[in-house]
């Protein structure tokens, strides 16, 4: 009974220590958000998701603007504390069951289940506005450029990223400090629907 007793203890503590790196090796160590690889692993799911049962998500990729001068004139732990406060900023906007990444570098990425566009939108406005009027206490003045668009049944998890990213680089192209949606630049005629890159390249 003793060992059975031992046994069954070094089981569930080989167990809690295989959750507690499982959840290392899919959190970002600087913000705590999910990383990469979690980002992955669940646009795939998500995809699945919105092939079978017509959900809607939208992908939503932030970049911040300017990232490389905070790093050159205030130095990597204060474009670190950036990024932590962002990632914090990025939790006071989204609802708690709202995936957010870090991408890599000053990109973050979330994955949000609305039920219009129109919804995503405001919840992707309000975010740029929080980080616009946020006093970074060393960096000063900081705003993000945001692309988005919604997750469609015959995507790729890069076919939907890519668009995401192209309207991030028409908001940083056009003045930065803007919400973007591809959809509606392809509307208008801004961009157009573009062939996507390999897959392996980005994920």
């Amino acid at each position: 009974a003793v060992a059975a007793a031992q046994n069954t203890k070094v089981l569930e503590s080989t167990m809690a220590d295989n959750r507690r790196l499982e959840v290392l090796a899919h959190t970002d160590p600087l913000t705590a958000v999910l990383n990469r690889r979690a980002l992955t692993e669940r646009l795939s799911s998500e995809l699945e998701r919105v092939k079978r049962y017509e959900t809607q998500v939208s992908l939503l990729l932030i970049d911040i603007d300017h990232f490389k001068r905070v790093n050159d004139t205030c130095g990597h732990l204060i474009g670190d504390e950036v990024l932590l406060l962002v990632s914090r900023l990025m939790r006071a906007s989204f609802r708690f069951h709202d995936r957010l990444y870090r991408f890599g570098g000053e990109e973050f990425v979330v994955l949000m289940r609305c039920a219009h566009g129109e919804a995503a939108k405001v919840a992707f406005e309000r975010l740029r506005m929080l980080v616009e009027r946020y006093a970074f206490p060393q960096a000063g003045h900081i705003t993000v450029s945001i692309g988005y668009t919604e997750v469609r049944p015959v995507d790729t998890p890069n076919a939907a990223f890519e668009r995401a990213d192209r309207a991030v680089y028409y908001a940083k192209a056009h003045g930065r400090n803007l919400v973007c949606s591809h959809s509606e630049l392809v509307a208008r005629g801004e961009l157009v629907e573009g062939k996507t890159v390999n897959d392996v390249e980005l994920f």
